[in-house]
């Protein structure tokens, strides 16, 4: 039982759409666990997690975990079986990683909240992203060139949405 309630405390549980604003509104870097409830959270990842924020001491880093199927905001990532983690700050996406790569996420966790405390320490620019992979696979039955042609005009999008 103990550990069940470290890993609650470390990991803040994001059930629906009002968690998930609640969440967003958190200061400082957010790792969220993105899962479906067919799937369940990455749990290879928890004791890395633990191990980074024991390391860091860091106020500024916070971790959460979200159910897609119950949060509007994750309909994108519902039907997918790799482990997905989203890193937000300020409310806005900041890095994606896919996989339960450990070094990887880590290498990211340390870079996202270096560059978020320059955000808040020293007024730097966040780098905002969009999640480039998500719109690649529902592209991806277009060919190069029409992609191509597509970019060029200044036509809407709507289509493609």
């Amino acid at each position: 039982m103990t550990s069940r309630k470290k890993e609650l405390a470390l990991q803040m549980l994001v059930t629906n759409q009002e968690l998930w604003e609640e969440m967003l509104g958190s200061k400082g870097l957010i790792v969220v666990d993105v899962y479906q409830g067919w799937c369940g959270p990455c749990k290879a990842v928890v004791n890395l997690f633990r191990k980074i924020k024991n390391e860091l001491g860091d106020d500024l880093l916070h971790f959460a975990v979200a159910e897609a199927d119950s949060t509007d905001a994750l309909e994108k990532y519902r039907g997918k079986c790799e482990p997905t983690f989203l890193f937000y700050a300020g409310g806005e996406l900041v890095a994606v990683v896919r996989g339960a790569n450990a070094p990887l996420l880590q290498k990211i966790i340390k870079q996202q909240l270096e560059a978020e405390r320059k955000v808040l320490d020293h007024g730097a620019d966040r780098v905002v992203i969009q999640d480039e992979a998500l719109p690649k696979e529902e592209a991806s039955p277009a060919t190069g060139g029409e992609e191509e042609e597509d970019g060029e005009e200044d036509g809407e999008e709507d289509e493609a949405d």
